[in-house]
């Protein structure tokens, strides 16, 4: 393993003037995603030394190996939580996707009371909608962590993370029902639509 990628913070991602999370709140959490970077590089980088040194049967290998799901999905949903929200930036949800969750949940209000009561679940995590690309199955899931809970091969279409650093500074730690509403206000529609196109046609979705 000669060559590997070295990530860097997608700037253009990071939201601000967002209605009821403070761009205090928004920085802070920046930070968060900012250090999962570092430590997927860095996880990167002390593989590939071992690997060249032929340590991969060492603890300190096995170590980092399982490392990386926590870090790298740390990194990357969060790259699909900041790029879903947007300050007035999108109308309301409309078009294919709106007519599959009516289709799935009956109407648009009962998928986001579902949505929202997922990211209500005891523990910290992400509430994800996600497609499958093979059957338009849409599905409300949580993530325990950053990487457990994840389906295989299925495409997500709108993220919310439910950590408490989230929404701490706004919130309080038992703030989680006014984050999720806080959020549900920002979320940029057209981004969530354009997951959902990309998934029909079994494209992963673009972060960035």
């Amino acid at each position: 393993m000669k060559e590997i990628i070295v990530y860097e913070p997608k700037e253009k991602l990071k939201p601000s003037g967002l209605i009821g999370l403070s761009d205090a709140q928004i920085d802070d959490h920046w930070n968060l995603y900012l250090g999962y970077i570092s430590q997927v590089n860095r996880l990167n980088d002390e593989i590939v030394e071992l690997v060249s040194q032929k340590q991969t049967s060492t603890l300190v290998y096995l170590d980092r190996k399982r490392r990386l799901g926590f870090e790298y999905n740390g990194m990357v949903l969060h790259e699909y939580y900041f790029g879903n929200l947007c300050s007035k930036c999108s109308p309301p949800l409309r078009g294919s996707l709106l007519q599959e969750i009516e289709k799935h949940w009956g109407s648009f209000q009962d998928w986001l009371d579902d949505f929202a009561n997922t990211g209500k679940t005891r523990g910290i995590g992400w509430s994800i909608l996600y497609m499958d690309p093979v059957t338009g199955q849409l599905l409300n899931a949580f993530i325990q962590e950053h990487e457990n809970g994840h389906i295989a091969g299925f495409i997500p279409m709108l993220v919310m993370d439910v950590w408490e650093h989230a929404y701490m500074i706004d919130f309080k730690a038992m703030g989680r029902t006014d984050y999720i509403n806080a959020f549900i206000a920002n979320i940029n529609w057209k981004t969530v639509e354009d997951r959902y196109d990309q998934g029909t046609e079994r494209k992963l979705c673009i972060r960035f």
